[in-house]
């Protein structure tokens, strides 16, 4: 689907949209609880949808509504095929789970996710006992378990997604485990599936992020749970204010530990007017300046960066850029040809992207069906010089599905 964006002046406040990574670890947790679990303000992006259904497949009954999703836990497997959609998080913290069970699972994907590699998760499982095979370290991957507890090495510096998968599983071995993790990137992301590890009464403990230790024989307990505002959604919201606009933001917790809260340092790097209150936060047009940044942590963030440097006088360089390889597309090359399209110019040097502002241009452009460069794009039309056409915009479904409604609602000219 193609949708057209003219340059427009958004106003107004806008609701973050609920955080697709939280919702997906808190419906993990609640179908691995006995008993009855309720997620307020759940995501009901692709995603979410995928988590779901595989969590169905486990045994789980789910019951969603608009601002609630019932879920009760019911351990065993109903479907011994389960499909990840596109969802990176969902392939790498449910394919451990699966390992808890001694039916032969397959886990399958579509799109970008097949051409991710994935043998990391069988070199992880395998030594931890669990059987697993894949199609030439691809999907589909075929895994059967008990998963047994014990040491295990791992690799973090693709993804700290396996290791959330890790600590989902591990605490229902019959053995107790220790992980060893080098190169540990997005630490952030495994502080929040602590979080909510805590919440279901599971206990983990580590030593600088190197050294996990998980006690076996653990049970999940049911709890209500909340599910906070996004921020990998809402810097895309925040970088349209300061584009062109003026917006309030509702939903974003300013101590979320959402590693891509660290959009408000980069914009106020670059000069930003923000207002940050309990539980909003104002972004107004203004002059801003090129700004140096380090996104090795929160790589989701290279996309709304580039639309907020192409809006700043002079070149940005954000640190991290050979973490955009293995996303929903090769994201460094994408923001490149995209924004080239649009007359910014985007050009990497080892681990460093770098952003020329300029004037910007109309045009026609492509999401790569990734649904953060399709908002990307969006964003950066908002103050451009004529309009900008996004070709595969339906992919902002993955993780946010509302965004152009949002954007129409806030002021707007959307085409669709």
């Amino acid at each position: 689907m193609v949708r057209s964006v003219d340059p427009s002046f958004i106003a107004g406040e806008i609701k973050s949209p609920s955080s697709k990574s939280m919702t997906q670890r808190a419906i993990a947790a609640a179908m691995l609880a006995k008993g009855s679990s309720i997620i307020k303000n759940p995501s009901y992006c692709n995603d979410s949808l995928a988590a779901m259904s595989i969590a169905r497949g486990f045994g789980a009954k789910i019951v969603p509504e608009e601002s609630l999703m019932y879920v009760t836990g019911r351990p065993g497997v109903t479907d011994n095929t389960l499909n990840c959609g596109e969802s990176g998080l969902a392939i790498r913290m449910f394919s451990p789970i699966a390992a808890l069970f001694p039916e032969k699972i397959v886990m399958l994907g579509k799109g970008s996710l097949r051409n991710r590699p994935m043998q990391m998760i069988g070199d992880a499982l395998i030594q931890l006992g669990a059987r697993f095979e894949s199609t030439g370290g691809f999907l589909p991957l075929t895994i059967q378990g008990p998963l047994k507890g014990g040491r295990c090495e791992i690799d973090g510096s693709v993804s700290s997604q396996l290791l959330t998968g890790l600590l989902m599983a591990l605490p229902l071995t019959a053995e107790d485990s220790e992980i060893f993790v080098t190169n540990l990137k997005s630490k952030p992301y495994v502080d929040m599936t602590m979080k909510v590890l805590r919440d279901f009464g599971i206990t983990v403990s580590h030593e600088d992020y190197k050294l996990f230790t998980i006690r076996g024989r653990q049970a999940y307990s049911p709890v209500n749970i909340e599910v906070e505002g996004d921020w990998s959604g809402g810097a895309f919201l925040l970088v349209a204010g300061a584009i062109n606009g003026n917006v309030v933001v509702r939903g974003l917790q300013a101590g979320s530990c959402q590693s891509d809260r660290a959009i408000l340092e980069a914009m106020e790097k670059a000069g930003a007017m923000i207002t940050i209150s309990q539980d909003w936060i104002s972004v107004t047009k203004s002059d801003m300046k090129a700004f140096e940044f380090d996104a090795t942590d929160a790589p989701d963030l290279f996309p709304p960066l580039a639309a907020l440097a192409a809006y700043c006088n002079g070149i940005s360089r954000i640190k991290g850029a050979s973490r955009l390889i293995h996303k929903e597309s090769n994201r460094a090359a994408a923001l490149i040809s995209e924004f080239g399209k649009m007359n910014i110019e985007i050009r990497l040097e080892d681990d460093l992207m770098l952003i020329t502002g300029g004037r910007t241009m109309g045009a026609a452009v492509s999401s790569h069906n990734d649904h953060r460069i399709a908002m990307a794009a969006a964003v950066a039309a908002l103050g451009a010089e004529g309009r900008v056409s996004i070709a595969d915009s339906q992919c902002v479904a993955k993780s946010y599905p509302d965004f152009f409604n949002d954007l129409m609602k806030a002021g707007v000219s959307v085409i669709e």
